[in-house]
């Protein structure tokens, strides 16, 4: 049978600087969840998390910014959902797993989660291949992405709250955020050089108070 595999060629895929940033990206996803899973350190997973988010923030615009073929194109269209599920959907519940939530329910919630970011991420590669790759102005529901903010803000407020609370806390996020992740309301989409600016700024001011915050 023949393969489609280019002749010559040893490894199959892309590793031009195009893509160096999701790569980055899904690095610090799996340290993130090494960190939390083998030696419970989770506040390390959510400053992995943030650094993800930086990444995935980044890596979009310097990849238009360079010069691709359209395979590279679309290359970088599907590992960019493929990292968002590692970065962003398997490591935030890793840490809420770690924070306790190991109820038989949570792990419905779980699948759900995970499910509906899966929808999400399918959905919108097969809107942007229709739309021929054509820049948006408005999110549809809250992108997977997203979960690189909240969960380390959740973290931080629930500092401040009593155990029980901080725990019906985290529980009622793992039901709202994958509802939000399909949920088909409009919501402005940031854009220009002041959110490049502003969003590295808020990551490092909570990357600061998770080191601060806490045990």
């Amino acid at each position: 049978m023949k393969g489609s595999v280019k002749e010559g060629v040893m490894f199959i895929g892309k590793y031009n600087r195009t893509v160096i940033i999701t790569y980055i990206g899904v690095a610090a996803g799996i340290v993130g969840s090494f960190l939390v899973t083998v030696l419970n350190l989770p506040k390390c997973a959510l400053v992995c998390l943030i650094v993800a988010g930086v990444c995935d923030l980044f890596d979009g615009a310097f990849a238009r910014g360079c010069e691709r073929t359209e395979e590279e194109e679309a290359f970088g269209v599907q590992i960019d959902s493929l990292s968002d599920m590692i970065n962003f959907v398997m490591l935030p519940i890793c840490i809420f797993y770690s924070l306790g939530l190991t109820c038989w329910y949570h792990l419905i919630f779980y699948v759900a989660f995970a499910l509906a970011a899966v929808i999400r991420l399918a959905y919108f590669n097969v809107v942007v291949n229709a739309n021929n790759n054509q820049v948006v102005k408005y999110y549809e529901g809250i992108p997977v992405t997203s979960t690189a903010i909240i969960v380390p803000v959740l973290w931080l407020f629930s500092q401040f709250l009593p155990l029980a609370a901080a725990w019906a806390l985290f529980t009622v996020a793992i039901i709202l955020i994958p509802l939000l992740f399909i949920l088909n309301i409009k919501i402005p989409k940031p854009k220009g050089l002041l959110f490049y600016i502003i969003m590295p700024v808020l990551a490092l001011i909570c990357t600061v108070l998770l080191l601060l915050v806490g045990i």
